[in-house]
């Protein structure tokens, strides 16, 4: 099939929280495209629409199957069903896990600079920002003004030192990073690990970008060692992928049974495991056949 992405789509007067801004503006921060998602995704939905009941849903065997095998097929990663979790949302997944997993007043560290919203995770939540900044390493091909002059690096002296306090117990990764652009190496992840199973911290690992790896691939740090998965926490959705913010819909990989047990009592009490119906709907369509007008 050939897909359309040359004709322009407005979004002005269409609630849009990118494109509702004043005359003139450019919003150049919103992490949605103005591409209209994949057509067989509309149409998995306009079949529902069609039914038109809405009642409270459960998520279905077909979103299991398509999650995992979109994930083997895609990043090597086997996962058992009874790993993943819903949630409405990365952000309220990523809230959820500093609420739950961490006591009021312990450091939640973060690598900058990162995605705004993680502050707000940390802070509304009655917990301390601990920052291990990302270094600016110079490519030898020009000076920081020139974007491809540097790149991001982990500085694993720093991260050490702040991870090694019994008051820091959560770590935010952000893998693809958001906004460096940076996707970190099974090297790099690897020695990330250690450092946190050697200091008993653990990783919520925002991965919702993983898709977008023009080279080489993504590494999902559960899938670096045995012992990581044990120890971390992976948030995806669909929505960058395909376009699908708006359905309020993410996948979230937890192997360890206690960790999972304490997600989802914490999620079941706040109201994060509604089900969109129509999130339901469009993640399965998106990952059995959505593949074509993802590349």
């Amino acid at each position: 099939m050939r897909y359309d992405f040359d004709t322009p789509v407005g979004r002005g007067n269409t609630d849009s929280y990118k494109w509702d801004i004043r005359p003139g503006e450019l919003p150049m921060w919103v992490a949605d495209m103005d591409f209209k998602t994949a057509p067989e995704i509309v149409e998995a939905m306009r079949k529902r629409l069609e039914h038109g009941v809405f009642g409270y849903g459960t998520v279905p065997e077909e979103w299991y199957s398509a999650y995992m095998k979109w994930w083997r097929d895609r990043h090597h990663f086997e996962i058992d069903k009874k790993w993943l979790v819903f949630c409405t949302g990365v952000v309220p997944a990523i809230s959820t896990c500093v609420r739950k997993l961490t006591a009021p007043a312990e450091n939640v560290l973060v690598q900058t600079p990162v995605y705004n919203i993680f502050f707000n995770s940390i802070r509304n939540n009655g917990r301390n920002i601990l920052t291990n900044p990302l270094k600016e390493v110079s490519n030898g091909s020009g000076d920081g003004n020139d974007p491809d002059g540097f790149h991001y690096e982990m500085d694993f002296d720093d991260l050490e030192l702040k991870l090694k306090d019994p008051q820091t117990t959560l770590m935010l990764l952000c893998n693809p990073q958001n906004p460096t652009s940076r996707v970190f190496t099974r090297e790099e992840l690897e020695k990330l690990g250690d450092i946190c199973l050697k200091h008993d911290v653990l990783v919520v690992a925002d991965e919702i970008h993983n898709d977008f790896v023009f080279e080489g691939e993504h590494t999902i740090f559960a899938n670096v060692k045995k012992e990581f998965e044990d120890i971390s926490i992976i948030c995806t959705s669909p929505s960058k992928t395909f376009n699908l913010a708006g359905l309020q819909f993410s996948n979230i990989i937890i192997k360890n049974q206690k960790l999972r047990e304490e997600f989802q009592r914490e999620i079941d009490r706040t109201g994060y495991d509604e089900p969109s119906l129509m999130g339901l709907e469009a993640s399965v369509a998106a990952y059995e056949n959505g593949a074509g007008w993802f590349e």
